[in-house]
């Protein structure tokens, strides 16, 4: 099964940045699912005085979902694909919002630096070539007791989740990815999603990258079994518990 990885994945965001926020808009669940997620997060107090890393924010609909959770806190939003960022800067966004273009492997080098309170990743662990390095990177810039959200597809593990899942990529996906000219990013969508962690796998991971208080919720409609929210709390000395 071959995945696009790194500057090729980079690439194919920046080429279908032009029509992604249609495309998505297309799911009637989509932003909805990501400001549940963010809810998820618990934030206190509407967010005022937090500081927020959004990684993988694409075109901005997590970074509006977090702003939503939080509207007075401060967010830094970071993805590897300029086009996307692109995108998302020429939106209307509060002073506290900044967009940086970098990997999520490679914050410090973009000067992302903490402590963060709390972090929320919408579709970005299966894109990535080495989910551990980043989730253990997100760990050491959280306070002690920060909160992360990781809002993802990833299936509950019963066939039948895949073979949905399977079916919509093949009926709706890949061919509206086809008429955009985007076909091989939504073929990869389509072999992400089956070739990663289950829910369950994904939380385990979490935990071993120094999180505690994990858990896993799911998304509601057509979705359940397919869209997870795993939550979790950075530990204080960042072993796992």
């Amino acid at each position: 099964m071959t995945l696009l990885h790194d500057e090729e994945l980079a690439t194919a965001f920046d080429h279908a940045a032009r029509s992604y926020d249609h495309l998505v808009a297309a799911n009637p669940g989509y932003h909805s699912h990501l400001r549940r997620s963010a809810r998820r997060l618990g934030l206190p107090a509407r967010g005022a005085g937090l500081r927020l890393l959004d990684l993988g924010c694409g075109t901005g609909a997590s970074t509006a979902a977090l702003l939503r959770a939080a509207p007075l806190a401060e967010i830094t939003a970071v993805d590897s694909s300029a086009g996307m960022l692109e995108r998302a800067a020429a939106k209307r966004w509060p002073p506290g919002v900044r967009f940086v273009h970098a990997p999520a492997e490679r914050l410090a080098e973009a000067g992302v630096s903490g402590p963060f309170d709390a972090a929320f990743a919408a579709y970005l662990f299966r894109n990535v070539t080495d989910p551990d390095a980043v989730l253990t990177a997100v760990r050491a810039l959280l306070t002690p007791g920060g909160r992360l959200a990781v809002h993802e597809y990833t299936l509950s593990g019963r066939p039948f989740d895949r073979l949905v899942w399977t079916a919509v990529c093949r009926a709706v996906v890949v061919p509206a990815g086809t008429l955009t000219g985007d076909r091989e990013l939504y073929r990869h969508l389509w072999r992400s999603v089956v070739g990663f962690d289950t829910a369950g796998e994904f939380a385990a991971r979490v935990r071993r990258a120094g999180f505690d208080r994990v858990r896993v919720a799911p998304m509601p409609g057509w979705q359940t079994g397919i869209v997870h929210t795993v939550v979790g709390r950075a530990t204080a000395a960042g072993g796992a518990a």
